[in-house]
């Protein structure tokens, strides 16, 4: 396994530091259930590529009692009957705000998280897309690896 570019905790100690701080704020104040916030964390993570992240996140959720059949079934997530209304919702948003193009969010997709989210899990959401793909580039662009071991 090569080593990272870059290990940005050192190289920008006090900017990740603020990070881990927001996520950590996150946590203690945000109104989404534990497994969605990992589910978006994840496939965030997907879409970026990012491993290190990828394995965080899955082991994670799998701690919280996650089933991995839903895990498995995340990238297809439209296709598959495993999620439910609200976490397609935020599944969606997810995808638009992790490849955000040249028009944004669309209406239709926000319109669709505005029907199972209030204002303040939105917010909630919203912030922690935007904080998992910070993460994610930061981890992708320092080339950071996760350490080899078992999942089961």
């Amino acid at each position: 396994m090569t080593e990272p570019r870059i290990r940005m905790p050192r190289a920008a100690g006090a900017a990740y530091q603020a990070l881990e701080e927001v996520e950590q704020t996150l946590r203690k104040i945000d109104t989404l259930d534990h497994k969605l916030r990992e589910l978006v964390k994840i496939r965030a993570s997907q879409i970026n590529q990012c491993s290190v992240c990828l394995d965080v996140h899955i082991r994670e959720i799998l701690s919280i009692g996650e089933e991995p059949e839903r895990i498995f079934q995340l990238d297809v997530w439209r296709e598959s009957p495993y999620f439910t209304e609200p976490e397609r919702a935020a599944l969606g948003l997810t995808e638009a705000v992790t490849r955000l193009g040249e028009d944004g969010v669309s209406d239709a997709v926000w319109e669709e998280a505005e029907k199972h989210f209030d204002t303040e899990q939105l917010g909630n959401l919203v912030m922690t897309i935007s904080l998992i793909n910070a993460f994610n580039r930061i981890s992708v662009t320092a080339k950071t690896r996760p350490r080899i071991r078992k999942y089961f």
